[in-house]
C-alpha cells in the first residue's frame, strides 16, 4: 500500500470514527423526541417501533393537564407548565447572582491577588465534592433557617454550588485582558470598580456569555439540590419529570419523553440565539496581548 492509499484509509477511519460517534451521541435525544410522539402502546413495544406512524399530542397534553390527553396522569401531576416557570425563575436568578459576585470575585484575584494562591484553589475545593456529600449537613442547615422548599434558599444554594466555575471561568477571560488598558482608564480618573463595569466587562462580554449559558445550564438541569431542599412550592422542570410515575401504567415513558423535549428547548433556544458569542468566547483564550 503506498503512501497516498495509507492516507485514504486514514481518512475514511476517523470519517467512520466520526460517524459512529455522532450516532452514539445524538441517539439518545432522537429517541426521547420519537418517544415523546408515540402513543402509549409504542413506548416498550417490540421489536422497537424507530418513527412513529401515529404521532400523537397526548403526552405533551397529560404532562400539561390539557383535556383529551391521555388518562395516564394525576392532577397533581399534571403541573408541567408550573414547573417550568419556576425552574426558569430560579435557574435565570441564580445564575445572575453568581455571574454578578463571580465575576467580581474573578477580577479581585486576577488583578489584587485577593487572597494569594489559597483563595482561589480554596473557592475551586467546593466542587472536589460529591454534591451528595454536603446534602444532609444544608437541608440541616436549611431546616434552621426555614429555607425549605424556598425560592430564596434554592436559589442560594444554586448560585453557591456554581459559584466556583462563575470564578474560573471568568477569572480566565480577565487574565487575557491587557492592564495597560484599565491604567489608561485609572488615569483618567476611574475608579476600580468603574474600570471593572465600563471597560473589562465590556471587553471579555464574548466570555462573559460563554460562562453565562454554561452556569444557567448547569442550574436549569440540576436535579439533587431541588429534590433534596424543595417539595412542593418550588418544584423545578427535572425533579416534575421524575414524578411522572402512574400506579397503573407504571413509568410513563411518554410523558418523560414530553418533558425531557421541553427542557431542551430553553437550552437549545439560548445556545441558538448566542451561538456567535459562544464561539468567540472558546477561543478567546488564545488571543496574545
Amino acid at each position: 500500500m503506498n503512501e497516498k492509499s495509507r492516507y485514504k484509509a486514514r481518512d475514511y477511519g476517523r470519517l467512520v470514527a466520526l460517524v459512529v460517534i455522532t450516532i452514539a451521541v445524538l441517539f439518545p435525544v432522537y429517541w426521547m423526541i420519537s418517544t415523546a410522539f408515540k402513543p402509549m402502546d409504542e413506548w416498550l413495544k417490540f421489536p422497537p417501533v424507530w418513527l412513529t406512524t401515529r404521532p400523537t399530542l397526548d403526552n405533551f397534553k397529560a404532562i400539561l393537564g390539557i383535556i383529551g390527553g391521555q388518562e395516564i396522569t394525576n392532577p397533581a401531576q399534571a403541573a408541567a407548565g408550573p414547573a417550568l416557570l419556576k425552574g426558569l425563575f430560579v435557574s435565570v436568578t441564580a445564575t445572575f447572582i453568581s455571574i454578578g459576585a463571580g465575576s467580581m470575585a474573578a477580577y479581585s484575584i486576577s488583578r489584587f491577588r485577593l487572597g494569594g494562591n489559597f483563595l482561589p484553589l480554596f473557592i475551586l475545593s467546593g466542587r472536589m465534592f460529591p454534591p451528595i456529600a454536603i446534602m444532609i449537613p444544608l437541608l440541616v442547615m436549611y431546616s434552621h433557617l426555614n429555607a425549605i422548599d424556598s425560592y430564596w434558599g434554592l436559589i442560594v444554594a444554586y448560585a453557591g454550588f456554581t459559584m466556583p466555575f462563575s470564578v474560573w471561568m471568568m477569572k480566565s477571560f480577565i487574565d487575557e485582558v491587557p492592564r495597560e488598558i484599565e491604567e489608561a482608564a485609572i488615569m483618567e480618573g476611574m475608579g476600580n470598580f468603574e474600570v471593572f463595569c465600563k471597560v473589562t466587562l465590556p471587553i471579555i462580554k464574548t466570555g462573559l456569555f460563554v460562562t453565562m449559558l454554561f452556569i444557567f445550564i448547569l442550574n436549569w438541569s440540576e436535579f439533587l439540590v431541588a429534590v433534596t431542599i424543595c417539595y412542593n412550592n418550588v418544584q423545578t422542570a427535572p425533579v416534575f419529570l421524575s414524578s411522572l410515575f402512574s400506579a397503573v401504567a407504571g413509568t410513563l415513558y411518554g410523558p418523560q419523553a414530553a418533558m425531557g423535549f421541553l427542557i431542551i428547548i430553553p437550552t437549545v433556544v439560548f445556545g441558538y440565539l448566542i451561538q456567535e458569542h459562544l464561539a468567540r468566547g472558546f477561543t478567546f483564550g488564545v488571543l496574545k496581548r
